[in-house]
């Protein structure tokens, strides 16, 4: 499933959404990229910035823990998106909870000035719309993202 082995994705949610907690590691020369990204408001109930607990769950509107590979792209509700297929026990439904990339605007960086924090997903991995494309271009099919509290 992880054809692509030149550079991945790592969520941090030990962060707080407030912090750049999605890193684009390069794994042939180290770079590494650092963007802000929302979880999900069941994985956050009380609408804190810290993603409290993960879930499998469908309805959940969590996010879930584990490798994913990246999958193909489309339009939807959120504009240009990403489908993520769950490789562990931990994110198995990803695919058909249609937890996926997207860009959001409770995911912009405006948020922090105003809130302190970003905007809660319904357990996708949202980015701000501006970073969108730039993490596109840097990722794609094929390749793995792993989240978890790292």
């Amino acid at each position: 499933m992880i054809a692509r082995h030149d550079r991945i994705a790592i969520a941090d949610f030990s962060l707080a959404s407030a912090r750049p907690r999605l890193h684009i590691v390069n794994l042939e020369d180290g770079r590494t990229k650092s963007l802000l990204v929302a979880h999900g408001s069941g994985s956050d109930p009380d609408h804190t910035g810290w993603l409290e607990r993960f879930s499998n769950d469908f309805d959940s509107n969590a996010s879930s823990r584990g490798a994913f590979a990246m999958s193909d792209y489309y339009t939807g509700k959120h504009g240009h998106s990403q489908r993520l297929i769950g490789l562990d026990p931990s994110n198995d439904n990803a695919f058909d909870r249609a937890i996926v990339i997207h860009g959001a605007w409770y995911a912009n960086s405006d948020m922090l000035a105003k809130h302190g924090k970003l905007g809660r997903s319904q357990g996708c991995f949202a980015v701000s719309e501006a970073a969108l494309k730039p993490l596109f271009d840097h990722l794609g099919k094929g390749r793995l993202l792993f989240a978890s509290k790292v």
